[in-house]
C-alpha cells in the first residue's frame, strides 16, 4: 500500500449510519405468518431470498424490490389463490418500510464530527435513488460529507468511478460499513482499505462464508472506533 496516508473515509448507510435492516426483518416476520397457510417459515425465508435475488437485476435493492419479491412469493407460495386483501397487505407493508423514519445508530454523529476535518468524508451507499435521498435528507448528515454517492451496486468498478470523481487514489481511501459483501471485499479488491463493523441484523444476499478469505481488513467493535483506527493508521504511514 505504501506510505500514502488515508485522506479519503467512505461511510456506508444502511445499518452502518442508521437502523435500516430491522424494518425489513420485521415485515419479513409478518409476510412468513401471511404465507403460513400454504409453506413453512422456512420455506418462506428461503423463498423470498431467492426470489430477491433473481429480481435484483430488475428492481435493484432497497423497499420497493422486497415488496415486489413478497408479492410474487405469496403468489407463488399460494398457487395463486392469495386474497386480493393479502396483496394489498403487502403493499401497505412496503411503504411502511419506506416512510419509517431514520434512526440513526448510536456514536454515528460524534464520530463523524471526530473525523471532520483530518479526512474527506463521502456517504457511499445503493439501492433505491429516491428512498435513499429521502433517508439522508432526514438524517441530519448531508451537510457533513464532502461527497454522496448513491450507486445500483457496489462493485470494484463501481468504487473505482466514485474514487475517480473524488480525484483520490485506492490508497488513500478508507471504505467503513456492515457487509464485508458490498463495503470491505470490493475495496480491497481495487487496493483500498476496508473496515467491517459488523450489526447484529443482515440481510442474507449480503452474508460472506469467511473461511477461505485470504484478504485482511480491519475489524471495529462499534463506529466510535473509526477515528482512533484513521488516526494510528496515519501515524504508521507517516513514521
Amino acid at each position: 500500500m505504501g506510505c500514502v496516508p488515508i485522506s479519503l473515509v467512505g461511510l456506508d448507510a444502511d445499518d452502518t449510519l442508521w437502523h435500516s435492516e430491522r424494518h425489513f426483518a420485521s415485515i419479513e416476520e409478518r409476510f412468513r405468518n401471511l404465507v403460513a397457510p400454504w409453506i413453512t417459515e422456512t420455506e418462506a425465508a428461503d423463498r423470498l431470498l431467492e426470489r430477491e435475488r433473481a429480481n435484483l437485476e430488475f428492481f435493484g435493492y432497497g423497499a420497493k424490490g422486497f415488496t415486489l419479491s413478497m408479492i410474487e412469493t405469496a403468489i407463488e407460495a399460494s398457487n395463486g389463490t392469495i386474497p386480493t386483501e393479502a396483496i394489498e397487505r403487502l403493499i401497505e407493508w412496503g411503504k411502511e418500510i419506506l416512510a419509517h423514519p431514520v434512526e440513526l445508530l448510536p456514536g454515528v454523529a460524534e464520530t463523524i464530527d471526530a473525523l471532520d476535518g483530518d479526512v474527506r468524508l463521502a456517504l457511499i451507499t445503493k439501492g433505491d435513488l429516491f428512498h435513499q435521498e429521502a433517508k439522508i435528507a432526514a438524517s441530519g448528515l448531508a451537510d457533513r460529507f464532502d461527497r454522496i454517492e448513491i450507486l445500483s451496486e457496489k462493485s470494484p468498478d463501481q468504487y473505482r468511478q466514485v474514487l475517480g470523481r473524488c480525484d483520490a487514489s485506492p490508497s488513500e481511501f478508507l471504505m467503513v460499513g456492515n457487509s464485508l459483501r458490498s463495503d470491505v471485499l470490493p475495496v480491497i479488491d481495487i487496493g483500498g482499505h476496508g473496515v467491517h463493523v459488523p450489526h447484529q441484523l443482515i440481510w442474507g444476499h449480503e452474508r460472506v462464508e469467511r473461511e477461505g478469505l485470504t484478504v485482511d481488513w480491519h475489524q471495529l467493535d462499534e463506529i466510535r472506533q473509526l477515528p482512533d483506527l484513521v488516526a494510528r493508521l496515519n501515524e504508521e504511514r507517516a513514521s
